[in-house]
């Protein structure tokens, strides 16, 4: 399909349309909200929780390394706690950010500070937590509690958001959890480092969901340097050091042969990504309407982003995109890895008014994944021909993309100095 086809054809999608454009801002959650802690109460038994747990935790930053550590329970008793895990499922469950935000306020979050360093420690409430990340299935667990629950909804743009949380006094396993071998393997082993031991649970189908939670629990790495990994942490060390897995898998393969511009959106966001014949470059353009979360002023122009690597890759964490870098470039690297090729690959990410609370860099991870799996891309004769004919899609000029895209602008100063 030739790209100016492909717009039309895009255009015309009403679905598309209506997706992207017509969403407006809801506020069923604030409603939710106020049935949470009717829930709590209801499903406290004296003070403790009984019940089975996803198989996801969650580590606290603030105040490292004496941090807030805790395990994520659902308050439903009668819930599939595994469909609270964070996970690529919820894209094809089609779940929106009032789904989101729903289920994970139905999840409370048990509490205990503690310090990071766990290289031994697998019993009290950390070594319960560390034995429910590392199972393979949710765990039954019985949670002593202690005060009133903070209602609050913890919001994050790379996380995934966190609901209730109340102080945990103890935790103890109500079953024998299973640990698949791969991971008692990488457990075992104290000389391991970290990034081998990602890139094996990667090689063994362990998706970044599952070893991201595996991180966080400080069972990878070398023993004596195990400890508790913030999630947001972890997050994007996992999606940084399988990236480069895969970059170093396509260094020697063959360029693609074409310019390609494939598309998808997923809750209120658009990405677009271009690919073009060449050794593997890669820059994440982010653009924020005025009036969402991150740009508030709806009077404002839109917030625009941008970080890149060459061929070599980056030496120092992005400046601009955060964890929204790393987690488009597993994406976009897990397809060329897929079809043995490399490419010069530019990704456009519009963040619409519509996309009115952040969900995690997981929602971003899905949407360009999937941008290669569903339909065929455009084809452009050009790098250059490809963006132009893009910018009626976008809600800012060639101009203005130009000044903050490093690749854009490189290949204008080539087509100007011939």
């Amino acid at each position: 399909m030739r790209l100016d086809e492909f717009i039309d054809e895009f255009e015309r999608d009403e679905a598309a349309e209506r997706r992207r454009l017509a969403r407006e801002k809801s506020y069923a959650i604030t409603d939710h909200l106020d049935s949470v802690e009717q829930q709590f109460e209801q499903v406290i038994q004296g003070d403790s929780l009984f019940g089975s747990t996803a198989p996801e935790i969650f580590v606290g930053r603030s105040n490292y390394p004496n941090i807030s550590t805790g395990m994520l329970s659902p308050m439903d008793a009668d819930a599939d706690a595994a469909q609270f895990a964070t996970s690529g499922e919820w894209y094809q469950q089609g779940l929106d950010i009032d789904d989101i935000l729903q289920r994970r306020t139905g999840l409370l979050n048990s509490t205990r500070s503690t310090r990071v360093n766990v290289e031994d420690v697998w019993d009290g409430f950390v070594g319960v937590q560390r034995e429910v990340a590392i199972a393979d299935q949710p765990v039954d667990i019985e949670v002593g509690l202690s005060g009133s629950p903070n209602l609050d909804l913890s919001l994050d743009d790379i996380a995934t958001p966190t609901g209730p949380r109340a102080t945990a006094t103890d935790a103890t396993l109500a079953e024998n959890p299973y640990v698949p071998r791969p991971v008692e393997k990488t457990l075992s082993d104290d000389d391991w480092q970290a990034e081998g031991a990602m890139t094996y649970l990667y090689r063994r189908g362990f998706d970044v969901y599952d070893i991201n939670t595996i991180l966080s629990a400080g069972a990878l790495g070398q023993g004596h340097n195990r400890r508790l990994v913030p999630t947001r942490w972890s997050i994007t060390a996992v999606d940084d050091t399988v990236g480069k897995y895969l970059r170093g898998k396509i260094r020697n393969a063959p360029s693609i042969d074409e310019v390609q511009v494939w598309y998808n959106d997923y809750v209120a966001n658009d990405y677009w990504v271009i690919l073009a014949p060449g050794k593997w470059e890669f820059e994440l353009v982010e653009l924020k309407a005025p009036g969402s979360i991150w740009n508030p002023d709806p009077e404002g122009s839109y917030y625009m982003a941008a970080d890149n690597e060459g061929y070599e890759g980056r030496t120092e964490y992005v400046d601009e995109t955060s964890g929204a870098y790393y987690a488009t470039r597993l994406a976009v690297l897990e397809y060329l890895e897929s079809i043995d090729r490399q490419a010069t690959c530019l990704v456009v990410r519009h963040a619409t008014d519509a996309y009115w609370a952040p969900v995690g860099v997981w929602q971003i991870r899905e949407g360009v994944r999937h941008a290669f799996e569903e339909g065929e891309p455009a084809v452009a004769e050009t790098f250059h021909s490809a963006v132009r004919e893009l910018i009626p899609q976008l809600p800012v000029s060639l101009t203005t993309l130009r000044r903050k895209s490093e690749l854009i602008s490189g290949i204008q100063a080539q087509l100007t100095d011939f």
